[in-house]
């Protein structure tokens, strides 16, 4: 009780603790950014661009920033190469758009074309009643007979 009460005497609330920016880790920003020579993700490149921009992260990270403003100091230092999603604005709002948009349109002409085709396959396949009064003729009757006794034999 009395640390709630010192805490709150030097300004330390719990709103001022939620309000605290959450602090960025190495290994978050590096999964999240790629090595602007090697076009890998950062977590797994190698070579010497990579570690300076680790080192570049890791003092922005010492400085206090967060995550999204180290991206915004990644993008101004390096361009928008090292970002390993495109930002979702302009042009690059179709790689987010347009999975999405092709997934409805699939869905759509299936519910539309399965209904009619699996329709068209019962109805060719269903037997077709024979129209009454149609039969054979009395000399195609004759040798039909004729056929089937050789079989009964």
């Amino acid at each position: 009780m009395l640390a709630v009460l010192l805490a709150l005497a030097i300004g330390i609330g719990p709103a001022a603790a939620w309000a605290a920016a959450p602090k960025a880790s190495l290994t978050d920003i590096e999964s999240d950014v790629m090595c602007v020579t090697c076009r890998e993700p950062l977590i797994e490149a190698q070579s010497p661009q990579a570690i300076e921009e680790r080192r570049f992260i890791a003092s922005l990270i010492t400085q206090g920033y967060d995550k999204k403003s180290i991206e915004q100091a990644l993008v101004a230092q390096y361009g928008s190469a090292v970002l390993g999603r495109p930002p979702a604005s302009g042009f690059t709002l179709a790689v987010y758009l347009l999975p999405a948009a092709a997934v409805i349109v699939a869905l759509a002409v299936t519910a539309i074309v399965l209904p009619r085709w699996r329709r068209r396959t019962r109805a060719a396949t269903a037997p077709r009643p024979v129209a009454a009064g149609v039969g054979l003729s009395a000399a195609d009757q004759r040798r039909l007979d004729e056929e089937l006794s050789r079989f009964d034999a």
